[in-house]
Order: C-alpha cells, then structure tokens, then sequence
C-alpha cells in the first residue's frame, strides 16, 4: 500500500511539471496545471470533509447512546463543530477556485 502510495505521488507529481517543460514549441497546448491541481485539492477538500462528517455523526451518536440524558449538549456540540468543519471545506474549495483563475 505505501508503495502505491509512493507511485501515485510519483506519477502526479511527474503529470503536474513535465508540462512545462515539454512546452517549447510556439504552437504548443496551453499548461492547465493549475487547473489539474485546483480540481485534485478540491477533490481531496470533499472526501476528507466527507470523513469528517462521517466522523463527527459517529461520535455523537455513539456519545447519544450512551448517555441519552446528554443528547442536548452532544447534539449543539456536533453542529458547532460540523460548521467549523464546513467554514474549512469552504476556504479551503475557494483558495482552489482562485488558484484556477489566478494560473
């Protein structure tokens, strides 16, 4: 698994900077490395809020279960928290849609 991890990287690492490079010609495509990235950490921003949100239901469900008199306070607490989780999603979905416009 660490190896294939190690390969993935390589890989994306090699398709985001070769570009460049390999660009010389005057009539070559234009360089949409910002763009691969952008859509990358946007794609990474919603599967690690995905398990964050998954990660806080669980936890407060479970809290819940085991002490139903304190679902009140667990429950303000989890929102509380999945909005912050959400504010992160958001900054962080924005700085890849300017990173986007910016290249």
């Amino acid at each position: 698994m660490k190896t294939l991890c190690l390969g993935c990287l390589a890989f994306l690492f090699t398709l985001l900077t070769n570009n460049p490079v390999l660009a010389a010609d005057s009539g070559a495509a234009p360089f949409y490395g910002n763009a691969i990235a952008a859509g990358l950490g946007a794609g990474l921003t919603i599967i690690g809020a995905g398990f964050g949100f998954g990660r806080i239901g669980s936890g407060a469900l479970e809290g819940m279960a085991r002490q139903p008199e304190a679902a009140d306070p667990i429950g303000r607490n989890m929102i509380v928290i999945a909005a912050l989780l959400e504010g992160a999603t958001f900054f962080s979905l924005i700085v890849c849609i300017i990173a986007v416009f910016k290249g």
